[in-house]
């Protein structure tokens, strides 16, 4: 059961008492504050490496950028839409026909233009005429605005497209880089947007707990994180991580039909990207029914919040990964083949750097230290031969005395 009852659960549903969506009360000037000072954030990574602009086709980095989310699972894996940002000049974003209305009135984007599409889905025998004229195009608005600059920073691009750019003289550099470290450091006003991204996820949570009774699948389960998040404003969900019994070990296989039993052991990650487009990536288990736990899942399950809450106090400003890493819980023996692939990573509107390996996996993990105003996810996973895996994550604010968590959903009591 929960440390403060089930009670202490059902308060992370709507607090009107009714099964309602939740409603943001972020104003609008915060939202207004966060995108100026996103889009300063990766102007300033186009100053420091000297580019003319940046060329964004992930949707992520757009709607970091400009704020204008459209399609954007969709556009993941189609490039149909695309943004040119220049260091200090106009960002122009390039939307999918008929879809040029949907950012009127983003103070960040200066101008909307039809993209111009040369994936083969689209343009088929023609994608090399399309090619050339897409790259006409971004020549032309360089020439305009880049002052000269042929550098040119890009996050993803099909190889048809950067050879187009290379012909006419741009040299590529790799933009994800540049959006990364943009991306790595939140404002106060983002800290709140996700915030409110980590409250939705919470009530998803809550949900997916008064819905794991015996004879519902893990789908199910699965879904109500789902519908909560969809009409409270959110986007997608990552991947669909959440297994009951012996199937949670190995972890990562994904939800099923799997009809739950009382007593099995059920753990979720949750890798949400929710209101506004913020990433809510929390992990928690509990007992299907409820049922008190076992003697083995309270032993596991008091090892994975040892490793969360030892390894989170190591957390900082100025502590370095190699640090971090040597002061880091270590794993029991018996836990070792299965355990998680990182310790910490970094979260904003998905996924970010840094990813910090756990201890066995450190050698020839990349340099670095943590900074006030990331905010990274601690990891834990614990399962052991023939047992079933525990799944726990927090996500934290770095500040320069300690890191501070984001997210409040109580932990089971063992």
């Amino acid at each position: 059961m929960s440390t403060d009852g089930d009670h202490g659960k059902r308060r992370y549903l709507n607090s009107e008492g009714a099964d309602r969506p939740l409603k943001s009360p972020i104003p609008a000037a915060t939202l207004e504050a966060a995108r100026a000072y996103r889009l300063a954030r990766l102007r300033r990574q186009l100053l420091l490496h000297d580019c003319g602009a940046a060329l964004l086709y992930d949707p992520v980095n757009i709607r970091y950028a400009l704020d204008a989310p459209n399609m954007q699972v969709w556009t993941l894996h189609n490039a149909y839409r695309y943004a040119l940002v220049f260091a200090d000049g106009p960002a122009v974003l390039f939307e999918f026909k008929g879809a040029e209305h949907l950012s009127h009135g983003l103070a960040g984007v200066t101008e909307v233009r039809p993209s111009t599409s040369w994936i083969y889905m689209g343009a088929g025998e023609n994608m090399d005429r399309r090619v050339t004229a897409w790259a006409g195009e971004i020549d032309g608005l360089m020439r305009a605005h880049a002052g000269g600059n042929r550098r040119i920073a890009i996050d993803k691009i099909e190889p048809l497209g950067l050879r187009a750019l290379e012909a006419l003289g741009y040299v590529y550099v790799e933009g994800q880089q540049l959006a990364e470290q943009a991306r790595a450091i939140k404002s106060d006003d983002e800290i709140a947007l996700m915030k409110w991204s980590i409250r939705v996820c919470e009530a998803g949570l809550a949900r997916m707990y008064e819905s794991s009774i015996p004879g519902k699948t893990e789908q199910e389960i699965w879904a109500e994180l789902h519908f909560e998040n969809a009409r409270s404003g959110g986007g997608w969900i990552e991947t669909r991580l959440l297994k009951a019994g012996l199937g949670s070990n190995p972890w990562y296989s994904e939800c099923s039909d799997h009809v739950c039993r009382e007593g099995e052991m059920i753990s979720v990650d949750t890798d949400m990207i929710g209101p506004y487009g913020y990433c809510a990536d929390l992990s928690r288990a509990w007992t299907c029914g409820h049922a008190r736990m076992t003697d083995r899942q309270r032993r596991l399950y008091a090892a994975a919040l040892s490793q969360i809450r030892h390894n989170l106090d190591l957390i900082r400003d100025g502590t370095s990964f190699r640090e971090f890493n040597e002061k880091s819980w270590r794993i029991p023996e018996p836990y070792l083949p299965y355990r998680y692939t990182l310790a910490t990573h970094g979260v904003g509107m998905a996924d970010e750097w840094p990813i910090v390996p756990l201890h066995p996996d450190f050698a020839g993990a990349y340099e670095g230290h943590f900074q006030a105003g990331m905010v990274v996810c601690v990891e834990s996973l614990i399962g052991e031969s023939g047992s079933e895996c525990i799944k726990l994550e927090t996500q934290a604010l770095v500040t320069p005395k300690n890191a501070v968590r984001l997210d409040s959903y109580p932990w089971e009591e063992v």
